[in-house]
């Protein structure tokens, strides 16, 4: 049986201000309108049957927004969500993987292990791949997928192929080399032994679990503790295994790579056939859109006078460049990024810098998903802020209470079934409520459309961490 089992939520801090800790690199919308976690579910469904499973490993608090983008995808197939409490990186997150797929199947059950920020347009070459990866996996290796370099690319880490294992090109893996300076990047394309390391695996649930025993004996411990401690819960065709806070906490925060694949010698590499790109940086994405006659790139409004070489993304305004070359502008609804194109990869020291200084731009958008829906910040002032909510049919927010801001709702659209202390009423388009700080409340949209309103808080304190819940649908109240 071949499982495919996603790691998805890094961080992207290099594709900031898109990209952000409440919502990052998977969710992010390609030029084509899709985003890369709606592709590679997409990539992974391919490789199933009817009825398989795809297993995403995602961090708790981007459960509701991965379960949209796999129910988007209409696909068939089972979908199983293993969600982390924190981040602990690879080697916790696919033992975890492994151990629950041992329950569930048996050990010869073959992973194949796909981020879910990578972009690989070429299916039909990646099937082919997977076949060549799960028979080694059948044969007790560790299968590392290499991506053959066309650059001396410095963003990337690096394989040496060792002894040939097949006639396929697969071969041995004679050592893992970090992301390398320019000179000896150069010297890795010229020699032919060298694949880009994609972060992309295929092993057996038994060989992996027995090297992992052999290798990182307290790891794969910690992890059985764990899994022992954690609830699941089966919602129709989506099994949710909620990772116990205690427990997982107490795996090391270590990469696959260095926890198992530099110490095993039982890793082989393939050459991967097929486009790869990981989407690691703003050049990378403005690849993806077509040039004009000067190698300007737009993605949404934009007009170039007198400009070369430069990519502007705009979701809403019209952005224009004159007599500019080569720069990376990325306007988003509370931020702007202007970056000359050679300087791509330090747009990561603007999201330190915002972190350091406890600014919010890291962390969120102007719009911001929720279980229930969305909520966009309009406006915010002293004592007040005003937001446009919109609650997805069917969906309640919690019921709770504020210490420090009272309320006031209107309906534009759809209707609000709102709850104050005792008493529950419908609220109509055009009608508004008020709730008092410190009274208990809850929203609710018992409609069949999305219902948008207006909120306008006003009180002392306006932070979104003024909020006790009683009761929450979403598990939250905890």
């Amino acid at each position: 049986m071949l499982i495919p089992v996603i790691l998805s939520g890094g961080a992207g801090t290099r594709l900031w201000p898109v990209s952000r800790e409440g919502q990052p690199k998977p969710f992010m919308a390609l030029p084509d309108g899709q985003t890369l976690l709606h592709k590679t579910y997409h990539r992974a469904a391919g490789l199933l049957g009817e009825g398989g499973d795809i297993v995403t490993v995602t961090n708790r608090d981007y459960y509701f927004q991965s379960k949209d983008h796999y129910q988007a995808a209409r696909l068939s197939q089972r979908g199983h969500f293993v969600l982390e409490p924190v981040g602990r990186n690879t080697a916790p997150a696919i033992a975890m993987a492994a151990l629950t797929l041992r329950e569930r199947h048996d050990e010869t059950a073959i992973l194949v292990v796909m981020p879910a920020d990578h972009l690989i347009r070429d299916t039909s070459s990646f099937g082919r791949a997977v076949e060549h990866a799960a028979a080694l996996a059948a044969d007790g290796y560790l299968v590392t997928f290499g991506v053959v370099p066309t650059a001396p690319e410095t963003g990337f880490g690096y394989i040496e192929k060792g002894e040939a294992i097949d006639e396929r090109g697969g071969s041995m893996v004679q050592r893992f080399v970090e992301k390398p300076d320019l000179e000896t990047a150069r010297h890795f394309l010229e020699s032919g032994r060298f694949l880009w390391n994609s972060g992309m695996f295929c092993f057996s649930v038994g060989t992996l679990l027995g090297e992992l025993e052999r290798h990182a004996p307290e790891l794969l411990a910690r992890a059985v503790d764990c899994l022992h401690a954690s609830a699941s819960d089966e919602l129709g065709c989506i099994l949710q295994q909620e990772l116990s806070a205690e427990h997982f906490a107490a795996l090391p925060d270590i990469s696959i790579d260095y926890a198992l694949m530099e110490r095993s010698d039982r890793v082989a590499v393939i050459p991967a056939a097929f486009d790869w790109s990981d989407i690691g940086s703003w050049g990378a994405l403005s690849a993806l859109v077509e040039p004009d006659e000067q190698n300007n790139r737009a993605a949404g409004n934009a007009i170039f006078v007198d400009s070369r070489g430069t990519y502007v993304q705009s979701d809403q305004r019209l952005v224009a460049t004159v007599g500019v070359s080569d720069l990376i502008v990325i306007d988003t609804a509370d931020a702007i990024l202007v970056a000359h194109a050679d300087h791509a990869q330090d747009v990561r020291k603007v999201v330190k810098q915002l972190k350091d200084s406890e600014h919010e731009a890291y962390r969120l958008h102007r719009t911001v998903a929720r279980p229930w829906g969305t909520y966009t910040v309009l406006e915010e002032g002293p004592r007040f802020k005003i937001k446009r909510i919109v609650v997805k049919p069917g969906a309640s927010l919690s019921l709770q209470m504020h210490h420090h801001r009272s309320e006031h709702w209107i309906v534009v659209r759809g209707m609000a079934k709102v709850t104050t202390g005792e008493d529950t009423h419908l609220v109509n388009s055009n009608e508004s409520t008020y709730i008092p700080a410190g009274h208990k409340h809850r929203l609710e949209n018992p409609g069949v459309i999305d219902l948008v309103m207006i909120e306008v808080q006003s009180g002392e304190y306006l932070g979104e961490d003024d909020i006790v819940r009683f009761e929450d649908m979403y598990g939250r109240a905890r």
